[in-house]
């Protein structure tokens, strides 16, 4: 919420993005947003926040492409595991 100034707004319209920030609630003129696209955000986000968490991924340790993306794949089994 902290992004909802009318410059941010108009340089991202510009450059043709989709505006998905919620607008404060002391604004003057509301403004609409895909409520639904940003809980998608949302978690989107906080999947990449419990990525990061994990030291292997942050540091990226892996030598090879394809054992850092098996080290991303264990981990977000570990976190579905987590979540059921």
């Amino acid at each position: 919420k902290a992004y909802d100034t009318e410059e941010i707004i108009k340089k991202a319209e510009e450059q043709s993005m989709q505006i998905v920030i919620p607008p404060r609630r002391n604004r003057k003129s509301k403004r609409l947003y895909d409520k639904d696209l940003y809980k998608l955000r949302h978690l989107v986000e906080n999947a990449i926040l419990h990525l990061k968490r994990w030291r292997g991924i942050a540091t990226r340790y892996a030598k090879t492409t394809a054992s850092f993306l098996a080290g991303v794949q264990i981990r977000c089994i570990a976190m579905w595991v987590d979540i059921l």
